[in-house]
């Protein structure tokens, strides 16, 4: 009991010299930063690293992974992680990045874009699609697919001022992102309904073929496909 007592005497005091006056004291302060939460069978767990971050957007982030995530895994991939981490990352430049079942978000970029909550729709995409090594998937389709959920789950694109380009000669879709997502809604709306699910499949898969997956699943090539959208773009 000695013994213990006096770690604990040791411990009191190393904790009081780094601001923390009591055992509770500090357990507080590890719940305010980071902060898990539990709905409908999936788990969030939600860490930010900027006390200066605004609270507002903080639950908004929340909110919005509670409303996507479970339809995309529901959706895409039943098999997808039942809990996820975010992180806000004031030291992070860009605007949001995903590995495995982790989201990091720009702080700087999320407080100067507070209206951009379906970033988390692109991110948690990327945690649903789960393609990992030697899929074969090109990164263009990888971001395009990611865009394409961001276009029909997305929470509040309107307000973000987000949406799909308007067609231009310039294009290809290579350039990845919304240009390759638009290219996939008029997949969809061009007789062939279902394609993303499909090519998102093959990814998982990893039976995905530049050369071969595209004339199974519509007969023609992408570069084919992607000339047929050229002449008649309209969604």
């Amino acid at each position: 009991m000695k013994v213990k007592n006096n770690l604990r005497q040791i411990a009191l005091l190393f904790l009081v010299s780094f601001g923390c006056s009591s055992w509770i004291a500090c357990a507080d302060r590890a719940d305010e930063e980071s902060q898990t939460i539990k709905k409908e069978g999936y788990t969030l767990i939600f860490k930010c690293n900027d006390p200066a971050f605004s609270q507002d957007i903080n639950q908004k982030l929340i909110d919005t992974f509670f409303k996507v995530y479970p339809e995309l895994v529901k959706t895409y991939n039943s098999k997808s992680p039942e809990v996820v981490w975010f992180t806000i990352d004031p030291a992070y430049d860009g605007v949001a990045a995903t590995s495995n079942d982790r989201v990091v978000f720009g702080a700087r970029y999320m407080s100067s874009h507070p209206g951009d909550i379906d970033v988390v729709t692109h991110e948690v995409m990327h945690i649903v699609q789960a393609y990992g090594d030697q899929s074969g998937m090109p990164g263009w389709l990888t971001e395009g697919i990611a865009d394409y959920v961001r276009y029909v789950f997305g929470v509040d694109n309107e307000g973000a001022g987000w949406k799909l380009p308007d067609y231009s000669e310039n294009q290809n879709y290579r350039n990845s992102y919304r240009i390759s997502a638009r290219f996939l809604v008029w997949l969809e709306h061009s007789g062939y309904e279902g394609i993303v699910k499909k090519l998102d499949q093959a990814g998982r898969d990893k039976t995905y073929r530049d050369g071969e997956i595209w004339r199974k699943l519509t007969g023609k090539t992408v570069d084919e496909l992607w000339s047929d959208y050229s002449g008649s773009p309209g969604l």
